[in-house]
């Protein structure tokens, strides 16, 4: 559910003081184009998340002054960084008529130390500005980035977005935050509390509790700062294929690429994907096929045949360092895999062309995103439905497991055949775990297909809820249904988050509704189904 709005006199009210605050150009309120601040690809239940209007500050006494004005008129705000969160509502607020307070124009990198290998930035920088910084610096750093680049760093980090080097858990990278709390105190966090402390950004801990956690996928606060750590630049990458050619290879295959991730062998997040996963971003579907439903076994077949692909998985992943490592960690790669029949390895290896190390912009190619170079590869995804292709993003962790991540794929495989949704089955395995990422796809002009879109992700959430498989991430319109999964105790940890949001956030304006997390004056708007 949306939740009520704020009645119109309190909006118009707020709006006149924001103005006064900002000015008009860091303002837009009742009447303006407001279509940035939709889900794009909203569906029945979620296409009432709409604003009232958003503010675009430039600095934290902007941020501030727009806390005050919200805390007087008891307007609840909706923050995002640069609003790309696609597939998971994008920048559309919870609560329906909030106000969107929208980072974008807090842009700067403030800091990049080299020596020390961190950057500290601020939520409108986009993963395209700190490539562009590194590269024209020619920095011995490189970053890690999603599949799509045009997002905030600092707003990825915080929804704990995953990219392809083996810096990719981009949320264990955060070392120290600067935080503005809706009263509109300034915090910093770890060695930040300290004036004139120069490793705000080397040393987590800082001194008591450790409090950065707290504001990843929160509404405890606003971050106006985020320190990152960055990756030494390598000697050399090599950028690894493997191929799969059966369906039932994924239990051994999946094994393997663990054993081989928790020994630090393979040091890049590893991304392995089914054949239409892989041929989704090579061409629609209307290639093939256009009928109701799922594609059919046989179609997929067609499809494989007419592509002249052998394999039913494809594995991407990067190996980093001098070359004698690169070779001697592919020949350890090489054996571990032959235990599959038929698996087929493949290496590329991008080298130092001289004593300073390997530059991201060197490598050529899709292993540019194995470089942490940012891109839009992804983009290619959503016209496997056509040019009005919308998505909802199903996005569990998994154990490390061939069998149980075996016994997930053909569960999820079901149901999306049920609903009529192709399934492009995607893993990507960090050192502990593994994260499915699942696009459902769909006509989103579709009644029916965008139906059974949501019905699909609803079914998924509670099926495997029960099974103690919870997702990461959450869109707009399931954040409570996914939060009413992690129910240890009579949801302890729910109870644990609301009484953190009521002393933090007295007057409940921070993001209502954030993962679930409704402050007391609207937490009978809590859906605990949709």
């Amino acid at each position: 559910m949306s939740g009520a709005s704020p009645s119109s006199v309190r909006i118009r009210s707020a709006f006149e003081h924001l103005a006064a605050a900002l000015g008009d150009d860091g303002v837009l309120g009742p009447g303006s184009d407001l279509s940035a601040y939709e889900d794009p690809y909203a569906f029945a239940g979620s296409e009432d998340f709409r604003c009232s209007g958003a503010v675009l500050p430039r600095s934290v006494e902007e941020v501030q002054a727009v806390l005050a004005v919200a805390n007087e008129h008891g307007i609840p705000l909706w923050t995002v960084s640069t609003g790309r969160n696609l597939g998971y509502g994008g920048a559309a607020p919870r609560v329906n008529g909030a106000i969107v307070l929208d980072m974008q124009r807090m842009n700067r990198i403030l800091e990049v130390d080299e020596e020390h290998g961190y950057a500290l930035v601020e939520p409108g920088v986009r993963f395209v500005d700190l490539y562009a910084y590194l590269r024209e610096h020619r920095l011995k750093l490189w970053m890690s980035a999603p599949s799509l680049g045009w997002g905030s760093v600092l707003g990825n980090a915080l929804e704990r977005g995953i990219g392809y080097t083996p810096y990719g858990d981009h949320a264990a990278q955060i070392c120290g935050l600067e935080v503005v709390l809706a009263i509109g105190d300034v915090v910093r966090t770890g060695m930040g509390a300290l004036p004139g402390a120069n490793t705000w950004q080397m040393y987590k801990g800082g001194y008591g509790p450790s409090l950065d956690g707290l504001f990843l996928q929160s509404n405890f606060g606003i971050v106006t700062k985020l320190g990152l750590w960055l990756m030494p630049q390598p000697a050399g990458l090599m950028s690894c294929v493997a191929r799969f050619q059966r369906e039932s290879d994924l239990e051994a295959a999946i094994d393997v690429l663990a054993s081989l991730r928790r020994r630090e062998i393979i040091q890049s997040n590893a991304q392995i994907g089914n054949v239409v996963r892989e041929v989704a971003h090579r061409a629609p579907r209307s290639r093939w096929y256009d009928g109701p439903g799922a594609m059919p076994d046989e179609v997929i077949e067609e499809m494989r045949r007419d592509l002249g692909i052998g394999w039913w998985w494809l594995l991407r992943f990067g190996l980093y360092g001098d070359e004698e490592l690169l070779d001697a960690r592919f020949r350890i790669v090489q054996r571990a895999f032959s235990s599959i029949p038929g698996a087929e390895i493949t290496g590329d290896k991008h080298l130092a062309s001289g004593s300073d190390g390997l530059y991201a912009c060197e490598v050529e190619g899709p292993p540019r995103r194995l470089a942490g170079v940012p891109g839009f590869f992804g983009l290619n995804l959503l016209k496997f439905r056509g040019d009005d292709c919308g998505h909802l993003d199903f996005s569990p962790i998994v154990a490390p497991s061939g069998r149980e991540v075996t016994r997930v794929y053909e569960l999820v495989k079901a149901r999306a055949r049920e609903h009529g949704i192709d399934y492009l089955a995607g893993f990507t395995a960090s050192e502990r775990h593994l994260t499915h990422i699942f696009p459902i796809l769909y006509d989103k002009h579709d009644a029916e297909q965008t139906s059974n879109a949501a019905a699909l992700l609803d079914t998924l959430i509670r099926e495997l809820g029960k099974q103690g498989i919870g997702e990461y991430r959450a869109h707009l319109a399931f954040m409570d249904l996914i939060g009413e999964q992690y129910s240890f105790n009579r949801h302890a940890l729910r109870r644990l988050n609301e009484t953190l949001k009521d002393a933090l956030d007295p007057n409940g304006i921070l993001s209502p509704g954030k993962q679930g997390i409704w402050p007391a004056a609207s937490r009978r708007q809590r859906a605990g189904t949709r």
